[in-house]
Parts: C-alpha cells; structure tokens; sequence
C-alpha cells in the first residue's frame, strides 16, 4: 500500500512529534556559498561541531564566473565564496573549490559523482534540490535555519507532504526534450498545483527517458510548488551510477542495487492525488510569461484576455507588458538577444550534445550573444572528449566554464536590461537573469535553433 516516497520517509523517521512535525534524518546535506553562511554562524554562536561532517559535501557555484575563475571581482560574491572555503575547513566539511576539477553546480556534480543515492534523504538551502530526486531519493530544499539544524544533528523537523503521481505516458514526438515535458506539465498545473505535494514521476514516458532528463524533470518540480520530485531507480538509475567516484563498488554495489530494486510505490499505493498526461500532445515548448508555468507549445499564439476574469486579465497584462509581447501574438519568429545553454535544468552532456546537434555545420547568428556553460569541470571534460567543442566552435560558439552562469543574477553573465534571452534555465521571474532582463525558457534545442537563426525557432523546421 505505499508509496515510493512513503518507503524512503518512514524509513527515515526518528520521532515524530504529536500533532507536529517529523525528525527525519538526512544522509546528504550539500551546501553552497549563498545559503550556508547563517548556518555555520549558528553552530559558532552555540560553539557546536558539525555532527556528522562525512555526510557534507559543499561548493561554490552561484557566484563563479563562467569566462575565467582567477578571480571574483564582485565583492560580496567574493567574500560569500571565501566564506565557505573557511566554513569548510573550520568544521572539516569536504569542500569541492571554484575551478578544481570536482567543482560545478552542485545540483549536476551530486548526481553525476554518486553522492545522491537511491533511497537517500537529501537537503540544500536551494530550491533546486529537488533534482537529486530523479535518482530515487527524497531531495527538497531547505532553509538556512533548517541547514544549521541538519549541521548540527544531521536531523531536520519536517511536516510530511501529500503524495502525487503525475503519469506521461506514450513516445514523445521528434524534437521533445524533458524540457518540454516538465513546461508542459506547469502549463497545465500551474506553479501552484503542486503545492503541499512530494510528486513521483512515472509511466512509460518515463521510464524511457534518460537520467539526464529525468534530472531536469525533477529539478523542475519545485516550480509547480512540489517539495520533491521522485523517480523510482531502474536500470537506467543503476547503469548511469555505477562505476561512479561515490558509488559503492564490488560486493556492496551488488547488495545496493538489490535494495534499491525494493524503491517503487506498491501496485496498490494510494497517491492523494494522480493525474496522466499523454507524450504525444507535447510539442516543443517556450514561455511568455514572468513564471514558469507560462507557456506554450512553440507553434501556438500567446493567450488572449477572452474569458478571462478581472484579475486573470490584469495578471496577464502585467506579464506582457514586462515581456514586451502582445496578446494573441505568435512568439516564432521573434528575434532574441541572448541564448543560453546551462543551468542545473540543462547543463549535462545530453544537453550539450543535443545543441551541438543543431548548430553542427550551421553558424551563430551574428545580432545574438550565446552563453555555453558546462553544469560541472566532468561535463566540460566530455564536451572536450567527445569533439563536441570544435562542433561549437566552427559553429561560432565559445564554450565557458562551469557555473550557474546566466540562470540568476549573481555573477558577470547578467542579461542587460531590456534584452530577450531564450533560456535553458528554470526561471523566467521578473529580472531573474539581470535587472529589467526578459527570459523566454526554453530546451536546449529550441535555444540552439534560435541561436542559429537569431529568432525563436522550431528545432523541428531545421
């Protein structure tokens, strides 16, 4: 009768308060320079050492530059980023360092070194946390108050969530990515539909996909409101993890793999709510608004204000005006800016060897301005490995280093006021990638076909 997420939750519960919250332990706790400040602060301030610091694993990546990483010229960046290099050290927490080859984004390097495991219970002081979920874990975002508390006990009180299944089932169409799918699934819902909700992803949609797009699926989840979203591990899960720096070896990668066969919701599990989508109504997809969940399939018109309410209408002129677009107006064929291909949603392998699939013996337009950034140094080295740079070059394109680069505005690739970027990031927020900024998101194929025509672009017509 259980749940995935059931399984993993009471697994971990180690008291649960009457009438309050859950003490769920945490085996993984990562931070980063934004978030994790406070925290160290309040076990100083307690003189209180971490409890379990094997179980930490922090890195820089909000504030690292993506065109050198000598220096950090932005001075709260800098002192942000140096502040956890002392943190880590002073609570002897393993600390992967801006430019060593361990660095990237922390939400790509955790999946991708086997530190986020099947069956594991995982937090960071970032929303995006619900990425390490696709491995078939329960992953969600936390608070800096909350980090202190997992620092200090490796222990977190949490309230437990409802349960969703969304199921997409069938084969996507050509040119649909997990992009597309997660767009879609906001579209639909809303960036509240999710709210109070731990979501597992399943169906045969799913099931085919790869990690890579499972992982961008489930860091997508929190902008429906989710707290987590779940993929049960399978034979994809095991194959991308084994062999991997973190992941058990020999004899115990055989005893894991076999418990970690036990990670899926019963046949009769109850999910408070479930809903089905069908793969092949997914079109490539991009977004006209100011949240996620504002989009459309790439060949359709933005949204009129028929039938609309009072509120929904002046809720949707308030997003137009800021994006600079019409109602009723067809976004294909609307020139852009800036593309940028990265972000922990699209910065693997997969991602980059999908835009290289485009943009191969094609040039880059010259009115756009394109940011190409590895999610992690292991991600930049196969782009280098597998020849997918000098496809870039000839192309046009400059391959840049590891970082969270345009996804916020926390480094120097910031989108210049006013400009419209097609994005492969998570947010579309008013000023998410620079002051006064427009994003249209989008996958990785979709800004690559832009970037090559300088317009937004159906991958599918190339």
């Amino acid at each position: 009768m259980n749940t995935l997420f059931d399984k993993i939750w009471d697994a971990h519960v180690v008291n649960k308060v009457e009438d309050g919250p859950t003490q769920l332990y945490i085996d993984r706790l990562y931070c980063h320079e934004v978030t994790s400040p406070q925290a160290f602060d309040t076990l100083r301030d307690k003189g209180i050492k971490a409890f379990r610091p094997d179980h930490i694993i922090a890195m820089p990546d909000h504030n690292t530059p993506s065109d050198q990483q000598e220096v950090i010229n932005d001075p709260v960046g800098r002192k942000q980023v140096e502040t956890l290099k002392a943190n880590c050290a002073e609570f002897g927490i393993k600390h992967f360092a801006m430019g060593t080859k361990d660095n990237g984004i922390i939400h790509v390097v955790g999946p991708e070194k086997a530190l986020s495991l099947p069956g594991m219970t995982i937090v960071c002081g970032d929303s995006h946390t619900s990425t390490h979920g696709a491995v078939g874990a329960i992953a969600m975002g936390i608070g800096t108050s909350e980090v202190a508390q997992v620092l200090a006990s490796q222990c977190i009180l949490q309230s437990k969530p409802k349960t969703m299944r969304i199921n997409i089932e069938g084969e996507l169409q050509q040119g649909v990515t997990a992009k597309d799918v997660a767009l879609y699934i906001m579209a639909k819902m809303t960036t509240a539909g999710a709210t109070g909700y731990a979501v597992e992803y399943a169906g045969s949609t799913i099931r085919n996909m790869s990690m890579e797009g499972r992982l961008t699926l489930s860091n997508l989840s929190i902008e429906m409101g989710s707290r987590a979203g779940l993929i049960a591990p399978d034979e994809t899960t095991f194959a991308y993890l084994k062999g991997r720096e973190y992941a058990p070896k020999g004899e115990a990668w055989d005893k894991a793999v076999e418990e970690w066969k036990k990670l899926k919701s019963d046949d009769d599990a109850v999910f408070d709510k479930e809903v089905t989508y069908c793969a092949e109504d997914i079109k490539p997809r991009i977004t006209y608004g100011t949240n996620p969940g504002a989009g459309i399939a790439i060949d359709e018109c933005v949204p009129t204000y028929d039938g609309l309410s009072d509120s929904e209408k002046a809720q949707l002129k308030s997003q137009l005006d800021y994006m600079q677009f019409q109602p009723g107006e067809k976004l294909e064929g609307h020139p852009v800016d800036y593309c940028f291909l990265g972000a922990c949603t699209n910065g693997r392998i997969e991602d980059f060897r999908a835009f290289a699939s485009v943009v191969k013996g094609r040039k880059k337009a010259d009115s756009v301005v394109a940011w190409l950034v590895p999610g992690s140094w292991l991600v930049r080295q196969q782009i280098i490995d597998e020849g997918i740079d000098k496809i870039l070059e000839e192309a046009g394109f400059e391959l840049r280093l590891p970082s969270c680069s345009a996804c916020l505005a926390m480094n120097p690739d910031k989108v210049p006021a006013g400009k419209l970027s097609i994005s492969t990031s998570n947010r579309n927020f008013v000023g998410r990638q620079g002051p006064g900024a427009r994003t249209v998101l989008a996958s990785p194929l979709v800004v690559a076909a832009s970037a090559v025509t300088g317009v937004i672009t159906d991958p599918r017509k190339l």
